[in-house]
């Protein structure tokens, strides 16, 4: 089976659990006959704040899953399910988005935001192992990202970051931007070898 499909399903999903998100943030709540004002909107900051990381978490996965999907020529039944236990764990996003952003960074909330990170990031290191089992150890994907040290970096961070959260939540949202700005700009290795493929 080609990957053309694949790819076009996970984009949907994608694309719905992004516009699931920004329905999410609700007109500013103010008082009948009062006029609003910029305080009613600040209200809504952290709210926004959390729609703002999760959505370029999202853009993250669909960009690597993008550029690895264009290093497979094909997909099994395997690949399929593994694909589907990552869309699972990212279907969880507008929840523990909304979450976090309602209860101001509460501990617990921050956590599970977490756990769903790690979960997610988890799934999608098995989906990259799934198409390098399908493809053989000299595929292009597999010379692409070597150790995959970004990759086991990333969970680290993650594994840190949950218990963290209860220590100050402030903590594990920081490490949840450093690991978002180290996967911000798409993987070279993956960009190297798509291109030279194509090429």
């Amino acid at each position: 089976m080609k990957t053309n499909r694949l790819e076009a399903f996970s984009d949907g999903v994608i694309a719905i659990l992004i516009t699931i998100m920004v329905l999410e943030l609700k007109v500013p709540h103010h008082q009948e006959g009062h006029v609003p004002a910029l305080g009613d909107l600040a209200r809504l900051v952290p709210v926004f704040l959390a729609y703002v990381l999760s959505f370029v978490f999202l853009g993250i996965y669909w960009n690597n899953h993008h550029h690895m999907l264009h290093l497979a020529a094909r997909v099994d039944g395997r690949i399929l399910w593994a694909n589907m236990h990552l869309l699972f764990w990212l279907s969880l996003v507008p929840f523990t988005t909304h979450w976090l952003g309602e209860t101001h960074a509460a501990p617990i909330a921050t956590a599970t935001y977490g756990v769903v990170l790690l979960a997610s990031a988890i799934a999608y290191t098995l989906l990259q192992a799934a198409i390098i089992r399908r493809h053989g150890p000299e595929s292009e994907l597999r010379l692409a990202v070597g150790r995959d040290r970004k990759g086991k970096v990333s969970l680290l961070a993650y594994a840190a970051a949950i218990p963290l959260a209860f220590v100050h939540p402030w903590i594990a949202i920081a490490a949840y931007v450093v690991v978002a700005i180290l996967w911000l700009i798409p993987d070279p290795r993956i960009e190297r070898r798509r291109h030279g493929h194509s090429a």
